[in-house]
């Protein structure tokens, strides 16, 4: 697998499809701060990591009757071609609906965190 973060994107926007109640997917950090970014913005209802040594993250997804809350997910920033903004770049999605994530020299932030902090860096995703 070369691009784990877009294969964790791709794994919740086919659950989603499906509507199914979880997805399981393997645990890095980086997912494990994208799920923590995900809970808090409101678009999954929990997640847990699970597991000793090959550990899992399982994602609970959140449904409005028979639709998602999560409409959109789109890898920004992939592995072939990476893209970086400085803090007064940073894009508004879906017009302030949605939720740009970043990776700043402070971790992982949403776009309006990073705003506040003056912080630019890699845009790893876009989530509506």
């Amino acid at each position: 697998m070369n691009d784990p973060i877009s294969d964790m994107l791709t794994r919740i926007r086919n659950a989603n499809r499906a509507l199914l109640p979880n997805v399981e997917l393997p645990h890095s950090q980086i997912k494990e701060s994208i799920a923590v970014i995900l809970k808090r913005e409101g678009y999954i209802a929990d997640f847990s990591v699970e597991g000793k040594l090959p550990k899992t993250i399982k994602l609970k997804l959140k449904y409005q009757g028979k639709k998602s809350i999560i409409e959109g997910l789109r890898r920004v920033s992939t592995p072939g071609l990476r893209r970086y903004v400085g803090a007064t770049k940073i894009p508004r999605v879906r017009g302030g609906l949605g939720v740009a994530v970043l990776s700043t020299s402070e971790g992982l932030v949403t776009d309006v965190q990073a705003r506040k902090r003056n912080l630019g860096g890699e845009l790893i995703c876009y989530v509506w």
